[in-house]
């Protein structure tokens, strides 16, 4: 079953956290995995935005915003 993150979920994600994407899936069928690469950041004056900067991989950086919360998922 997937539980996606919720707003006040992402905004207390820890450096180290994983996460699983909803759709994207690896060779072997598994969920693809990210790490959460720093400390979230929030707005005073917007409180429903945020931005957690995540790597997959070696390479790749990318950001969990409010607008993608649904397709991500903490790792049990």
């Amino acid at each position: 079953m997937f539980k996606a993150i919720t707003l006040s979920e992402a905004k207390t994600l820890k450096t180290g956290t994983i996460l699983h994407h909803k759709i994207s899936e690896n060779r072997d069928g598994t969920p693809s995995r990210v790490r959460v690469n720093g400390k979230p950041k929030t707005w005073k004056r917007s409180p429903e935005k945020v931005k957690v900067p995540l790597k997959h991989g070696l390479y790749v950086y990318l950001y969990l915003t409010e607008h993608n919360l649904d397709e991500w998922q903490i790792a049990k």
